[in-house]
């Protein structure tokens, strides 16, 4: 039955691949019906420029993309062509997923690695529907459900372990998405508009994120005169098998941090993260006024509960204080929402630092102080 269905798949692939020509055209020039243009501002991850006849998209330094509306349009050499917009895809991380969900296209997501942590009641009855299928993890893809899921392209996340080989032999476009590298929230934010030009909502992809920015820079200008004495001071992570992943100070958390009135303990500006020993976080954060947390415990995380996992972890002035943010991720749907609106993670963070900047009755989206 399996072999029955691969050799499907594969046919229904090859019958869809002519029918590119057929998606969105214009006759006088091949381009894709749309004249919005999507100008990155914050993200450094992908760059746009639009000729003749293509949408050229580069994705960091390796990958070339000329997105075309008919399949016999010419396209410069070191690009791949992909016919737009596409009808089907698979997304291999939440990060991915959330793109889809705020530009309301769950229809062109055909396949997930998987449901772990994931709190959308639509992607999950899909699941069960069959509408999306599992294509396995990350280093044991199961091409049957590869191909099942028909995809056009299929977005990648390069920082995984990855195990791409087998669906590369597919001869699926597989187009990368950097939104994890990106050091600034908006610029994380932004990689909503790569996903609307690959699936035709440019216009709406746009309209979100102007939103997006708009609201995140009114609650930044809120917190951009305070004085450095009124700002809290902040440490993040937690102990895991011997070390302390640290965000570092060019984190996109850290520069949260910075926006929403606080001081992120580590102030070096080069580093994105490291691992440290304990010893050496405490002597960085000992007297940090907070301390931010984000995991996935089973049932409800307690201060007994950082204590059991660290005994150390009570020396810290902001565990004496209880003044301990917290997230558990299998109670918040946080990678599902947090990196397309950077600006409802700002605002749970000022909401905690400066209680006066935000209305009285405000209800946290992920973060709130551990009780």
């Amino acid at each position: 039955m399996k072999k029955i269905l691969a050799f499907y798949t594969i046919v229904v692939c090859i019958i869809m691949g002519y029918s590119c020509s057929n998606k969105g055209k214009t006759a006088a020039t091949g381009k894709a019906e749309t004249d919005v243009a999507i100008m990155p501002k914050y993200a450094t991850g992908y760059t746009v420029k639009d000729s003749a006849g293509a949408r050229l998209v580069d994705v960091g330094k390796d990958y070339h993309f000329a997105l075309v509306a008919t399949d016999d349009a010419a396209v410069p050499d070191g690009y791949t062509k992909v016919c737009v917009p596409i009808k089907n895809t698979i997304c291999m991380t939440s990060l991915q997923l959330s793109n889809f969900t705020i530009l309301d296209a769950h229809d062109v997501v055909k396949g997930l690695t998987g449901t772990k942590n994931l709190f959308n009641d639509d992607i999950l009855q899909r699941v069960k529907d069959g509408r999306i299928v599992k294509i396995g993890m990350e280093g044991n893809f199961d091409t049957e459900m590869v191909l099942a899921a028909n995809p056009d392209v299929i977005f990648i996340s390069p920082s995984k372990r990855g195990g791409y080989d087998a669906i590369r032999e597919t001869g699926i476009t597989l187009v990368p998405h950097l939104g994890y590298q990106e050091l600034d929230p908006l610029g994380q934010a932004e990689w909503i508009k790569f996903v609307g030009m690959f699936i035709g909502k440019e216009k709406e992809a746009n309209e979100i994120f102007a939103g997006i920015e708009s609201r995140y820079l009114e609650l930044k200008a809120q917190t951009s005169n305070l004085k450095p004495e009124d700002r809290p001071t902040v440490l993040s992570g937690e102990m895991h098998y011997g070390n302390w992943h640290a965000v570092g100070g060019k984190n996109y958390l850290a520069q949260i941090f910075r926006d929403a009135g606080a001081k992120y303990v580590i102030n070096d500006e080069e580093t994105a993260g490291e691992d440290l020993e304990f010893e050496k976080m405490y002597s960085l954060a000992a007297n940090a006024d907070y301390w931010r947390i984000l995991n996935s415990y089973p049932g409800e995380f307690s201060y007994e509960a950082l204590k059991a996992s660290e005994p150390r972890n009570e020396l810290f002035k902001a565990y004496k204080e209880r003044k301990v943010i917290y997230c558990n991720m299998k109670q918040a749907p946080y990678y599902e929402i947090s990196p397309v609106q950077p600006d409802l993670l700002l605002k749970d963070f000022v909401a905690i630092f400066h209680p006066e900047l935000v209305e009285k009755d405000y209800q946290p989206t992920f973060y709130s102080l551990l009780k």
